[in-house]
């Protein structure tokens, strides 16, 4: 991904959407721009009107954590916002954002065996790894229950991005499918920042680009945000509609991965359905080992 692009396109569509009034200023007769002008944000930052002109055209490298940070708080971007700013700066700078080394290997690896062993000791939640390309890499038998629609019996690795935008089931299993989607992109977004030169990243960006429309715009978007915690609803086809809150947990052995836990209010409707889906998945596991 060409990060001048990307820092050029992310700036402008940040301060695309910040209007004047929210920004404290006048918005004044005969505006012609929906969100700030160049010069308004440069006046909020504390920065010549040439010099954030040189920021938004891509020209970032070598910006100082004081300016960007300026920056942020003029733009008033958000803590996710704000760190995928920095990512692209170190980008362009040449340096690996997060501390995060550059691989050569893109073909996802096998979990180590003790993560294995981790993740089949969390017997109650669906638990499962994936990497920063969205690829689901390993689960415990709960989750392996849970993303059968997403598994299937393909020997391809699953990936959370393709079965969002192109496999149609998507649809049934996320009532939410348009905030689903949203924040698919978004996520993938910052993944996409702090290693602009990712081929991996790349291929999957620019299939999902050429396949879906709706991924095409939301990537347009420029929008960002870590998954971190919350409330999700699913729709199973063995067990019906199930509400789960769900942690991320970073893998710090495996930079890049992250383990995902979805648990259920205990005592709720939702709960008695996880316990009938680990029956059901307990129940099919073994013809399928057979095979």
């Amino acid at each position: 991904m060409d990060n001048r692009a990307e820092v050029r396109e992310f700036l402008m569509s940040r301060r695309a959407r910040l209007t004047p009034d929210a920004a404290g200023l006048s918005a004044g007769a005969n505006r012609r721009v929906d969100g700030l002008r160049r010069s308004e944000v440069a006046t909020l930052a504390g920065v010549s009107v040439e010099y954030y002109a040189k920021l938004e055209r891509g020209a970032i490298a070598g910006a100082s954590a004081s300016v960007l940070e300026a920056v942020s708080r003029a733009l008033q971007l958000d803590d996710t916002e704000r760190a995928h700013l920095l990512d692209l700066a170190r980008a362009a700078d040449g340096i690996p954002a997060s501390g995060r080394p550059r691989r050569r290997v893109t073909k996802p690896s096998a979990p180590r065996p003790s993560l294995q062993w981790a993740l089949a000791a969390i017997a109650d939640g669906v638990a499962f790894v994936r990497d920063q390309h969205q690829n689901l890499l390993a689960t415990n038998d709960l989750g392996r229950a849970f993303y059968s629609p997403l598994i299937g019996d393909g020997g391809r690795t699953p990936n959370l991005a393709r079965f969002q935008f192109l496999d149609p089931a998507a649809r049934d299993f996320y009532p939410d499918w348009d905030l689903f989607a949203e924040m698919c992109v978004a996520i993938m977004r910052a993944e996409a920042g702090r290693d602009p030169h990712d081929p991996a990243m790349q291929d999957l960006v620019g299939e999902l680009s050429t396949r879906s429309e709706t991924f095409r715009r939301l990537w347009a978007a420029h929008n960002v945000r870590t998954h971190g915690a919350g409330t999700k609803r699913f729709r199973h086809p063995v067990v019906g509609e199930v509400t789960l809150a769900y942690e991320e947990l970073a893998i710090t052995a495996e930079p890049g991965q992250v383990l995902m836990i979805y648990t259920a209010e205990p005592g709720s409707p939702s709960a008695d359905r996880l316990r009938v889906l680990a029956s059901w998945g307990a129940d099919v596991r073994p013809s399928a080992e057979a095979r």
